[in-house]
């Protein structure tokens, strides 16, 4: 990949928000590369992030090339999760960590027992790392059945 003049933000470095868009594309690559993607369509399955965070230690500048590594780390009962890396020349610029789900175009939430059947996987045999998990149930927002109120913590 490269950085283009409209990833840049006022300070002319990349935009964070750009970062995290900019995952989408290797995430779907790598579901493609992995045989899923059309299994997932037939289905009428996709995927959604459920939730994200990244750390930056570089800055990528305007016309520098990069590479996205992705990799999944492990699953739980409720997501599978990601690190996503971007990279320069062997060196991380800057890392992502996703948990990600399987809605129905349908209506409703793909088990991931489902989504193991249909990749050919033991979901149990790869669990997420528990610090992953605790990351996602402490960010976790309430269900879409659930009120959830905007109401500042004092």
């Amino acid at each position: 990949m490269r950085v283009w003049p409209s990833d840049l933000d006022e300070l002319r470095h990349v935009n964070n928000g750009v970062y995290l868009s900019t995952m989408d594309l290797p995430r779907f690559d790598l579901m493609r590369r992995a045989g899923i993607w059309p299994k997932l369509k037939a289905r009428g399955i996709y995927p959604v992030v459920a939730a994200q965070t990244i750390s930056y230690r570089k800055s990528l500048q305007l016309w520098q090339r990069y590479e996205v590594e992705s990799a999944i780390v492990g699953y739980d009962e409720r997501a599978v999760y990601l690190e996503q890396r971007f990279v320069v020349d062997g060196e991380i610029y800057a890392r992502g960590f996703v948990a990600g789900r399987f809605l129905r175009k349908t209506g409703g939430v793909v088990s991931m027992a489902e989504l193991g059947e249909i990749a050919g996987i033991d979901i149990a045999a790869h669990p997420a790392p528990e610090w992953m998990r605790e990351w996602a149930a402490a960010i976790a927002l309430p269900s879409t059945r659930a009120e959830a109120p905007s109401e500042w913590m004092r």
